[in-house]
């Protein structure tokens, strides 16, 4: 069974490497074009997926544009029997239907909850204490092909999304491997999308990243784990923008106005939300490193407490 694999970050690596373990003939991986980045925009960026795949000996396609003839045809002279495809971009109905056995997708939730770009990202923002993983057969409408298989993964309680991505990777893999064993044998079952059990998980740009002061300390804490480490929560410290990636929560009755920090000036630094206040761990400042609290503090003039936004508590 010749397969043609697509995908582009770390996280469908796993899925591509369990594959070629197992003994899959992989005929071509599509993964994005190579960018330019680092400093002075000199340094070519490729995706992990790509970085495998040289590793690995594959054959390399790199389509900017899915829908042009001249790769639609590589493509089909590849005449792969199967795609999977793990976090790559949305697919034309020509490439999709090509192959005889379909294209099957590995989705980072139990669809049809959370369906769209990132499912890990809001899950973990709106407190959810599972998710999973989902193959399924697509079809035109993104994320609502018919399931193969579902897996649950824990979320817990003090959670990013690294700690989740990371779980899910691993769990993805073998579940998509499944898929594949189930394809071929021909004992693979579909089942359709319960519709009136959908959610989504828009992808998430800088402005949506911002905290609301106004919400419990519990839902801030959820939002800042699951935005941590990128896109990253954050909110204004002064006249700058500070990231918030590691931090607890307190729920406790204050006097202090919404949005303003508290700290002794040498262990902790409490910002005011409503109805209590959320401990910041690590944290970076517009202009400067990550760093942890205590280094953060070292690093703040005398004349900067009892600002109308930091309040030292003695």
């Amino acid at each position: 069974m010749k397969i043609v694999f697509m995908g582009t970050p770390q996280f469908a690596v796993p899925t591509l490497d369990t594959l070629l373990e197992a003994g899959y003939d992989v005929v071509g991986v599509i993964t994005s074009t190579d960018k330019m980045g680092g400093r002075g925009r000199k340094q070519v960026i490729q995706s992990d997926v790509k970085k495998y795949a040289v590793a690995q000996g594959l054959n390399i396609l790199q389509p900017p544009n899915l829908k042009d003839l001249a790769f639609v045809e590589e493509l089909r002279a590849l005449q792969a029997d199967l795609q999977i495809v793990v976090a790559f971009r949305m697919l034309p109905v020509v490439v999709w239907d090509m192959p005889r056995l379909g294209t099957y997708n590995l989705h980072g939730s139990l669809l049809p909850a959370y369906r769209g770009a990132a499912p890990i990202n809001w899950a973990i923002m709106r407190g959810e204490e599972f998710t999973g993983v989902t193959t399924f057969k697509l079809k035109h409408e993104i994320d609502t092909g018919s399931i193969a298989y579902q897996v649950k993964v824990p979320i817990y309680k003090t959670d990013t999304v690294a700690e989740v991505h990371d779980r899910m990777m691993e769990t993805g893999a073998a579940v998509m491997l499944q898929t594949v064993r189930a394809i071929e044998s021909g004992s693979i079952e579909l089942h359709e999308q319960d519709e009136t059990k959908v959610s989504k998980a828009p992808k998430i740009f800088h402005n949506d990243c911002q905290i609301d002061l106004n919400s419990s300390p519990y839902e801030v804490y959820n939002y800042i784990r699951g935005l941590s480490p990128y896109p990253t929560a954050w909110t204004t410290f002064g006249d700058k923008k500070l990231k918030l990636y590691k931090v607890r929560y307190t729920d406790e009755l204050h006097g202090h106005e919404l949005g303003t920090y508290v700290t002794d000036g040498k262990k902790y630094l409490h910002l005011i939300v409503k109805n209590g206040y959320i401990d910041l761990l690590e944290i970076q400042l517009e202009g400067r490193k990550r760093m942890d609290v205590r280094s953060f503090l070292n690093g703040i003039k005398p004349e900067e407490y009892n600002s109308p936004f930091l309040q030292l508590k003695k």
